[in-house]
């Protein structure tokens, strides 16, 4: 059975929307993680994880999380790309990876830091709005500007 057009340009339009929703919550990260900015970006149960940067569920738990990260990483940029995002309906999943040098601070010190990850995200539209319902974040290296990451690497098993 062939999709109809409607169907297919919601699709694109769905991708679109999605890939700006990421895009929007990379900028507010890249100025400090504003959890006023970045709470409204996820619906109220959804949970954001990492095993390097802990399990945070729900909305208000996931706006405390970035009230306090950019205590400990004070300068980020973060840089997506390859991206594959498929829709079925009102609800979403995608892939990114993220290549991010950042500034953390260690000991009191200032760090230039790789970090390099993949998201696996889940997205839900409400009201017409596509947000966040989960973004799991593995970091496959994060290492300091100077040093080799060879050797440090994680990878996400398929």
């Amino acid at each position: 059975m062939t999709e109809s057009l409607e169907t297919r340009i919601d699709r694109l339009e769905s991708i679109e929307a999605i890939k700006k929703l990421k895009h929007v919550y990379m900028k507010h990260c890249d100025v400090g993680y504003p959890p006023a900015q970045l709470g409204p970006l996820f619906v109220d149960e959804a949970v954001w994880t990492s095993a390097v940067f802990g399990h945070h569920a729900g909305r208000a738990a996931i706006e405390e999380f970035f009230g306090g990260i950019s205590a400990q990483i004070v300068f980020a940029a973060h840089l997506a790309m390859n991206f594959v995002i498929d829709v079925n309906g009102d609800e979403a999943t995608g892939e990114w990876r993220i290549l991010m040098p950042c500034t953390m601070m260690e000991d009191g010190k200032k760090v230039s830091r790789w970090i390099l990850g993949d998201y696996e995200e889940e997205y839900v539209r409400v009201d017409g709005q596509w947000m966040f319902r989960k973004i799991d974040f593995l970091v496959n290296f994060n290492t300091p500007s100077l040093e080799s990451w060879a050797g440090t690497e994680t990878v996400r098993g398929d």
